[in-house]
């Protein structure tokens, strides 16, 4: 009994731990990068589903903006097309964008929204071409050449960036509480589809719609000092000395200018969490601990 009783009261501990969280979000809208190792371990995919319907059900309104660049190098492979990349961006040519279209907003995002209402949830799945969400142009990638005058610019093709992003269908869809799932595709003005790196559209949606936050998961603890240790209620100037220094690279970055760019743009926090840990975005969202990195414009405490 007296093991019961313990087990209990450790529960009831974080219930009232979680109850200021629960009230000071409850009407906010919380913008979700889902990917990496929480996508493919079923244990993970089902705990992020509960986690994002639980946040729902207090009051809070999350947005699911969703990768799947492994899902579709494993299309690619089986059809016999090698995947090919520039410095860590996919090169997109028309048949490739034909996949990416079909994984992104077929494959993946249905099995999202399927597994959301499964777990109770009322998930609709989107793409940046519905209800003309997401407006696209071609990204112009340019590589510097010590042996030339001019940067070298490289055609990497349907690979874009967003122009401009209008909300009108997602939030209908936020007031009639359902849980909004995007697939970063976009479409420019020629009607061509354009594939987006996820964490960008996340980025953008998150500044658009004034999010309270951004949480971006991946598949590392967190923000790392120059020692591995995970680095936590940064200010955004701290970040760019981080990158500066170098502390800061490779395939982080992309995250971390998403990250910097929304909470320059009016987003009060953005957090970079640990994918691979159970329940990540509600130990972020709701325990004073969180499982990650936080970063705002005054470098504040977590939360």
């Amino acid at each position: 009994m007296t093991s019961e009783l313990n087990n209990a009261a450790a529960i009831a501990n974080i219930l009232t731990e979680a109850l200021p969280y629960i009230q000071r979000f409850n009407g906010k809208t919380i913008v979700i990068k889902y990917g990496g190792n929480a996508m493919v371990d079923d244990q993970l995919k089902n705990g992020f589903a509960r986690d994002v319907v639980l946040m729902k059900s207090v009051g809070m309104n999350p947005v699911v903006v969703h990768g799947g660049g492994p899902q579709i190098g494993d299309l690619l492979s089986r059809i016999g097309k090698e995947s090919k990349f520039v410095e860590g961006m996919r090169v997109t040519d028309s048949e490739t964008m034909d996949v990416v279209e079909m994984v992104l907003g077929g494959q993946v995002n249905k099995a999202i929204v399927n597994l959301i209402n499964r777990n109770g949830g009322s998930a609709v799945g989107l793409t940046g071409k519905d209800g003309n969400l997401i407006h696209a142009k071609k990204m112009i990638f340019k590589r510097a050449d010590p042996e030339m005058e001019a940067p070298e610019i490289i055609d990497i093709g349907h690979v874009g960036e967003v122009e401009s992003i209008d909300t009108a269908v997602v939030d209908v869809l936020v007031q009639g509480d359902f849980i909004p799932v995007i697939a970063p595709i976009g479409v420019g003005k020629d009607g061509q589809s354009y594939n987006i790196n996820a964490d960008l559209v996340a980025g953008k949606m998150a500044e658009v719609l004034a999010a309270e936050k951004l949480i971006m998961l991946t598949n590392a603890a967190g923000l790392l000092n120059a020692e591995g240790e995970v680095l936590t209620g940064l200010s955004t100037d701290d970040v760019d000395k981080l990158v500066d220094e170098g502390v800061i690279h490779s395939g982080m970055l992309p995250k971390i200018h998403a990250a910097l760019d929304a909470v320059n743009n009016g987003v009060k926090a953005a957090h970079i969490i640990d994918g691979r840990v159970e329940h990540a975005v509600l130990l972020e969202v709701f325990t004073d601990e969180g499982v990650g990195t936080l970063i705002d414009g005054r470098g504040a405490a977590r939360n």
